[in-house]
């Protein structure tokens, strides 16, 4: 992925996440891919949420609990085959996500990661 392709998926994916379409916010994500965050963890007590269906119900739960969620970009990384996205949150939290993309810029392996509450 080079630095073009980062920006246009950072944009969409932020765009999909800021709009709480989940349909779109999915859009990025493989069938069996696996996210891992510590909200995850405090949710479902194991910190890692695998396959697309198991995906949807958790975000949905998150959407609907968070209805002023906003992420406001702050930087874009791009490494090989994966991408780490910085955004502070609608808590104001600083936040930052790699995710593990295959040839077509979808997301297999996400993991999430969380400054402390300003």
């Amino acid at each position: 992925m080079d630095q073009a392709d980062a920006e246009r998926f950072a944009t969409e994916w932020y765009e999909a996440w800021n709009s709480h379409d989940l349909e779109r916010i999915l859009a990025h994500w493989a069938d069996d891919a696996v996210f891992s965050s510590p909200v995850a963890h405090q949710l479902t007590g194991t910190g890692t949420v695998e396959g697309k269906e198991a995906l949807r119900a958790y975000w949905a739960k998150g959407l609907e609990a968070h209805p002023d969620l906003k992420f406001t970009p702050r930087a874009l990384l791009v490494g090989q085959d994966s991408i780490a996205l910085s955004y502070v949150n609608h808590k104001g939290q600083e936040v930052a996500e790699v995710l593990i993309l295959d040839a077509d810029h979808v997301a297999h392996r996400g993991i999430a990661h969380y400054g402390p509450l300003p």
